[in-house]
């Protein structure tokens, strides 16, 4: 119990007058595939902030002064990017520069040539799962994020990392847009903060999947599972138990698959637990 309870006292600090430099130092990795940290001042009423269109999670971070967390697509150059900014003194803009980061390759053997080349009803069922996926990371709710420091959502090794460069049978793939949990099967799966559940569903690629909103953005998605235990709309407290580690969808053996979600981007969820490795 002493660890949770560690964690909620850093987030509630990262709100006080002492709490920049531990939101910053977590979530500032301004690289493709990461967060940037954007100071958008001081202001009585909280800001509002796009980024390519899309609204992003803003938070306050002592009594006046408020933060955007951005994040940034994989496939961003390196360079200055802006963000537009609303709030009591009209529309302004606000910048941050992007670095570069290196991602490694995997290479995959499927038995099942379906799941590499899928035939043509499996692609009608595929861009409708896609669209109703899409529109779940694409969910803004006003609700304030309980922690921004997450915890695992099982615990066990990982196995394969975020943004990896991906081959199944030598046939280059979407990059892997989560984590991999080398979790046994039936593992208990854990949300690692508080949320609502907004989607639920039995997909091609990734298997029984949960999707749950924390609030302005920020969406954590779990895929691969045994076992659902939750259903849309239920409200999750930190810890709850949503299903169970398997080997559903397009899986080579049972792993929970856990992405993390802003401003409908994927980013990497290692900052969110803090062990980014740059």
């Amino acid at each position: 119990m002493l660890r949770p309870l560690f964690l909620l006292l850093c987030f509630a600090l990262s709100f006080s007058a002492h709490g920049a430099g531990f939101i910053t130092n977590l979530l500032n990795h301004p690289v493709p595939g990461g967060v940037a940290v954007v100071d958008l001042g001081d202001n009585d009423a909280a800001p509002q902030a796009f980024y390519q269109d899309k609204p992003v999670l803003v938070v306050r971070e002592n009594k006046q002064h408020w933060i955007a967390i951005v994040g940034i697509p994989l496939k961003t150059a390196q360079g200055s990017q802006t963000l537009k900014v609303r709030d009591a003194f009209g529309s302004r803009e606000a910048r941050f520069d992007v670095g570069t980061r290196q991602y490694r390759e995997q290479h995959i053997t499927l038995k099942n040539k379906r799941q590499v080349n899928p035939l043509a009803e499996d692609l009608k069922r595929i861009d409708r799962e896609l669209a109703e996926q899409n529109a779940a990371y694409a969910t803004f709710t006003l609700r304030q994020p309980s922690n921004l420091l997450f915890d695992r959502p099982v615990t066990a090794p990982l196995s394969s990392p975020f943004g990896l460069r991906r081959f199944f049978n030598k046939e280059e793939r979407a990059p892997h847009s989560g984590l991999d949990f080398a979790a046994a099967a039936g593992t208990p799966i854990q949300t690692p903060a508080a949320g609502r559940v907004i989607l639920v569903g039995d997909y091609f690629f990734n298997g029984q999947t949960v999707f749950v909103d924390h609030g302005q953005g920020l969406i954590s998605m779990f895929c691969h599972m045994s076992q659902i235990k939750v259903r849309v709309g239920d409200e999750l407290k930190r810890h709850a138990v949503i299903g169970n580690v398997g080997q559903t969808g397009r899986a080579t053996g049972p792993h929970l698959h856990w992405n993390v979600s802003l401003n409908g981007t994927r980013v990497d969820p290692t900052i969110f637990i803090g062990q980014f490795q740059p």
